[in-house]
């Protein structure tokens, strides 16, 4: 009967070090995440739509910093055309670096608009920088010409959340749903999507939609957020 009570002691000595440890693991401090955020081909950082977002983000995900930037092509009130993405990758990841070397140890996520997603995904893919999670707002799957720009996302390791939209009647031309959906089962990287019902490529929802399924603009992004927000804390 000893013997058996000091098993039964020992065991439950061995199960509440077991608990301690979950539970420091569960309380072990996560620093903030430090957010890198592309803007699109069309509008700069300065416009309107980004600024609603960095503020929904920065709410949403409790970043030490949402670092915005403009790319060259369209900085400083240039309105040039932009050039292949592939350019856009070394002085992205250049804000990306400075980033994690203004706030060490602190998980980095990249977001990007449409093309800022593209560039954000090449860059998130490079060895010298350690990303935690990409997020693609409007991810633009095909090119001008048609093409499925998919090589980037297959190259992934890293989880990447996409949020997407899908149009009554109709597909968004720059990201078709079914061919995001083959993209993604082929992809080795931890991936999720989000739809923004009834949205354009920039997730405004047309009044008619809004009318017939009783939602509204705001409630549908900050769903949007929302999931990104789950999907981050995953991530880092």
């Amino acid at each position: 009967m000893a013997s058996s009570a000091k098993r039964r002691r020992e065991n439950q000595s061995k199960d509440d070090v077991s608990t301690l440890s979950e539970k420091k693991k569960k309380n072990k401090e996560v620093l903030p995440p430090v957010v890198v955020f592309a803007h699109g081909a069309g509008a700069p950082s300065s416009s309107e739509w980004m600024i609603r977002w960095k503020n929904m983000l920065q709410k949403a995900l409790q970043t030490v910093e949402i670092i915005t930037f403009d790319y060259p092509y369209i900085s400083g009130g240039k309105r040039k055309a932009p050039p292949k993405a592939e350019k856009l990758v070394k002085f992205h990841l250049d804000i990306a670096r400075n980033a994690v070397a203004k706030y060490p140890n602190h998980p980095l996520i990249l977001v990007g608009k449409s093309m800022g997603s593209r560039v954000s995904c090449m860059v998130a893919q490079l060895e010298d920088i350690s990303v935690s999670a990409v997020v693609c707002l409007g991810y633009p799957l095909k090119g001008i010409n048609g093409a499925v720009r998919d090589e980037t996302l297959w190259q992934l390791s890293v989880p990447v959340f996409f949020v997407q939209v899908k149009l009554p009647g109709s597909k968004d031309g720059l990201c078709p749903l079914d061919k995001l959906g083959a993209v993604r089962e082929k992809m080795r990287s931890l991936n999720e999507l989000h739809v923004v019902e009834g949205g354009d490529h920039s997730f405004k929802i047309g009044k008619k939609f809004l009318q017939s399924t009783g939602t509204s603009q705001d409630k549908a992004e900050d769903e949007a957020v929302k999931a990104i927000a789950a999907f981050v804390a995953k991530c880092i």
